[in-house]
């Protein structure tokens, strides 16, 4: 099948492009490389830079490629600076959304894979996190993401929209063959501040809170490996044949890590220590956060190839190993 793969440069969705051509699907990106980098993609893939907000542009592709589904990685990340620049995101993440689905509508296509996040449970009432859990985000990021969720349930009951969204907990490692990993900039994700720690590309690492209710005092996360979540996402295109499909799947290993524990793996697999300055709480950091993914094994056949965090580091600590500079694209 045709697939769309909109942020196909980005760290989830370049891994998602490499793991629809070895299921034999066709991806086509499209890209702003805003925070992509086109040398994540194979050359053979085809390959649009664009603005998701741009419909005549984006409609052209969608007809030209003649997609059957596409799938939406470009939204903006950092909750951070959601907090501190809430219309970046909303004109991002919600309103350039909306341009992408009425192109879509215009042009015909009617299924719809959605990056979406654990962000919109907030705080839970309850671990580990199951779908039907209440949805109440605590900062702009989780609420353009939940935004989205409720259009597309708007869409699906008026138009017929078949669509997945999956809510990932913590995403990270590399490609198996280190062909492509994780470069952001910023870079704010635990395991790969850590390995520049290690090695030298940062003097240490902050640790955000010592004394949350967890057995080592620091935070509990679900690491779920990249190609592990691009796999579930495959699965699913197969369900959405049935028009009006509304599908909800939170993805994650259902085991929570501690911050302090991610530090060690990271220094058994690079052998070299990684210097940690103890600083307090960040506001709105939850002591814990692991996902119930029994539905997506259960719906999709899904199953993690990578179940723990050792396995995971050392797919990030090869990739950042052979590419010291990342993609040495900026």
């Amino acid at each position: 099948m045709n697939v769309l793969v909109v942020g196909g440069a980005g760290y989830i969705g370049s891994h998602c492009v490499r793991q629809l051509l070895a299921a034999g699907h066709r991806p086509v990106v499209l890209d702003n490389l805003v925070y992509g980098h086109r040398d994540a993609v194979d050359p053979a893939v085809p390959f649009y830079q664009g603005d998701l907000g741009d419909e005549a542009f984006v409609g052209g592709v969608l007809r030209t490629e003649q997609i059957g589904v596409v799938m939406h990685f470009a939204a903006y990340c950092y909750v951070g600076e959601s907090v501190t620049a809430p219309m970046k995101y909303y004109f991002n993440n919600v309103v350039a959304t909306l341009h992408l689905l009425r192109a879509m509508c215009d042009a015909g296509v009617k299924k719809f894979i959605f990056s979406s996040t654990c962000a919109t449970f907030g705080v839970p009432t309850e671990l580990p996190i199951h779908e039907t859990m209440p949805q109440a985000p605590i900062n702009p990021y989780g609420q353009t993401k939940l935004d989205i969720e409720n259009v597309l349930k708007a869409l699906a009951h008026a138009d017929g929209l078949s669509f997945a969204a999956f809510r990932y907990f913590n995403a990270a490692g590399a490609s198996e063959d280190s062909r492509i990993g994780e470069d952001h900039s910023p870079e704010t994700h635990l395991i790969p501040v850590a390995v520049d720690v290690a090695t030298g590309r940062r003097p240490h690492l902050e640790l955000y809170g010592t004394d949350y209710p967890t057995p080592d005092g620091t935070c509990l996360r679900d690491y779920v490996h990249v190609d592990d979540l691009s796999r579930a996402h495959i699965a699913a295109i197969e369900r959405l044949a049935t028009p009006g499909a509304q599908l909800f799947y939170n993805l994650g290993t259902g085991k929570p890590t501690s911050n302090r524990e991610v530090i060690r793996a990271v220094e058994r697999a690079t052998g070299k220590p990684v210097k940690v300055i103890e600083k307090p709480r960040r506001p709105g950091d939850p002591p814990a956060l692991f996902a119930d993914s029994s539905k997506a094994q259960r719906e999709l056949g899904w199953q993690v190839k990578f179940p723990d965090i050792d396995s995971i580091v050392a797919t990030a600590w090869r990739w950042h190993a052979s590419h010291p500079k990342g993609y040495n694209d900026r």
